[in-house]
């Protein structure tokens, strides 16, 4: 079921939200077990026979973590319990996820010789997974204490972070589902959640779907894009994701407000990062937090447990050389990073996007050695480092959205100027004579004379791509919009003029119905979230 579906929006979330606060007058428990069974209603929407592996999967972790915690004053026993846990999780997701690929791979290298196996991935299975693994590295260091069965399932099966996410963490989530003060109704936060929601609804319908036409048709014959056609379809594809998965977290966080819980900020204007390493803590935080303390950190301190055991040093002038900075930061960055790229998806070209980050990150790392931040920079400054960092950016989205590593690369390529300039930008036959350089660039063919129609056409398209731009570099957040009532579990940086801030009164209250209506008149031409299929 999609959040910005008719289906959703005026049947199930009135029933889940109504049947939520009307069980709660029978008790907390009871309420939860209405929200278990409203999510795993809306997780089998589209598909019923992967709710048993929901339900499995939950089951499975839920008792592996009892033994976990049982087996605690054994070290030992633990860890196997631990091992085999995760192992059993990873299995299910390599099967689900990356069978069907990797027997194609071994099949194309003459290693097997058998056909691909038909096999459906479950949608969230990802996010599902990872949150559960989570959970049972923080029940082997003893940081969780909840140990119900049906708060458990509530954290897990939980429909706004179900499919897409945010990556949840036991400690954030849990003990708000614990709180007697979760189920009751409070309108200030139906108020907000809505607000937010709608805002989300939004940047999916009329920013992020818009922008999507004839990015699948580009990314499927890359091999004859000329210049602008490349650059604009991976303009394009980059600005679809953005707004795409900006619309995805807000309607997370506001239907998770609806239900009086905070989720953790998982989107907070990445394109407005000033490096990669900025990037990164901007774009799909929880899922930087979680490599981060689940892979990045335990294999870094493994890196200078070794490197003290052989007497060798780990502090910063160590990291400055070559062997020190391949050992405690090159290694750590590219293991944590490539795990990304792999978690996205199944095929060379995911592996390639985690890598090449990768290597920016590690750039980004070294630049950072030799010269430490500026703690002011001026606007040329920060306008270098924010192009700059797009643009790396840009190159790793052709791999994330091409369907393979020579479609990229080809792609690329068009951009480049491989395939030709192709067709020129139309423009109108008083623009040569009169503007600057506009000769010269009609002589190399790149802009020709046209007709008035098809001048204003490419013009609204510049235009379109140009208001997006103003928006995502100019425009405030979702999060400092909503700072007075802090929308996210995380801090939200200040600096919006009052009038900017949303508030529960009757100018903004008809703001936000006009908004509304104008999401819920462009549902006919949304599709599903780009997330959906990670």
């Amino acid at each position: 079921m999609l959040f910005n579906s008719v289906t959703f929006l005026f049947g199930f979330l009135p029933i889940a939200l109504g049947g939520y606060f009307a069980t709660a007058r029978f008790g907390r428990r009871v309420a939860s077990v209405w929200l278990v069974a409203a999510s795993l209603v809306f997780y089998g929407w589209l598909n019923p026979a992967f709710v048993p592996l929901l339900a499995a999967s939950t089951g499975f972790n839920f008792c592996t973590a009892r033994l976990l915690a049982a087996t605690r004053s054994r070290p030992a026993v633990q860890r196997w319990v631990l091992r085999a846990g995760v192992a059993v999780n990873l299995g299910a997701l390599v099967y689900y996820k990356y069978l069907g690929w990797l027997v194609g791979l071994g099949d194309s290298w003459g290693l097997l010789h058998t056909s691909v196996p038909a096999i459906v991935l479950p949608l969230g299975i990802s996010f599902f997974t990872f949150t559960q693994i989570g959970y049972l590295m923080d029940v082997r260091d003893g940081t969780t204490e909840d140990r119900s069965l049906l708060n458990y399932a509530v954290f897990v099966t939980f429909f706004p972070h179900l499919i897409a996410g945010p990556i949840l963490h036991n400690r954030d989530i849990m003990p708000q589902f614990a709180d007697p003060a979760t189920c009751r109704f409070l309108a200030r936060n139906l108020g907000i959640g809505l607000s937010i929601f709608i805002l989300g609804l939004l940047k999916k319908t009329l920013l992020a779907d818009p922008t999507a036409v004839g990015v699948a048709e580009a990314f499927a014959r890359p091999d004859t894009l000329p210049l602008f056609a490349a650059w604009h379809a991976v303009l394009c594809y980059s600005l679809q994701l953005y707004f795409d998965f900006s619309g995805y977290s807000d309607m997370a966080i506001g239907l998770a407000r609806m239900f009086n819980v905070r989720f953790p900020l998982n989107f907070n204007s990445p394109y407005k990062a000033q490096s990669v390493i900025d990037y990164w803590q901007r774009w799909h935080m929880t899922l930087t937090r979680y490599l981060t303390q689940y892979v990045y950190t335990p294999l870094a301190l493994w890196v200078m447990r070794r490197r003290l055991a052989r007497r060798l040093k780990v502090n910063h002038a160590a990291q400055t050389t070559t062997g020190g900075f391949a050992a405690m930061i090159a290694l750590p960055v590219f293991v944590t990073i490539g795990l990304a790229g792999i978690w996205h998806g199944s095929g060379a070209q995911f592996l390639v996007f985690g890598l090449l980050h990768a290597a920016y990150l590690t750039t980004n790392r070294a630049w950072r050695l030799h010269h430490p931040p500026v703690a002011r920079l001026g606007g040329r400054s920060v306008l270098w480092r924010v192009t700059l960092t797009y643009l790396c950016v840009l190159v790793g989205a052709v791999f994330f959205r091409a369907p393979s590593v020579p479609a990229a690369l080809s792609m690329l390529g068009g951009m480049a100027g491989r395939h030709g300039i192709g067709p020129a930008l139309p423009v109108l036959a008083w623009v040569p004579g009169h503007l600057p350089g506009a000769a010269w660039l009609q002589a190399l063919g790149m802009i020709q004379v046209t007709d008035r129609h098809t001048t204003v056409q490419a013009g609204r398209d510049v235009l379109w791509l140009v208001a997006l731009y103003a928006i995502i570099w100019g425009a405030p957040n979702t999060q400092q919009i909503f700072i007075r009532f802090a929308p996210a579990l995380e801090a939200v940086e200040p600096g919006l003029p009052a009038w900017l801030r949303w508030q529960p009164s009757p100018i903004w209250a008809v703001a936000f119905g006009c908004l509304g209506m104008l999401g819920l008149l462009a549902l006919g031409g949304t599709g599903e979230f780009l997330y959906f299929q990670f």
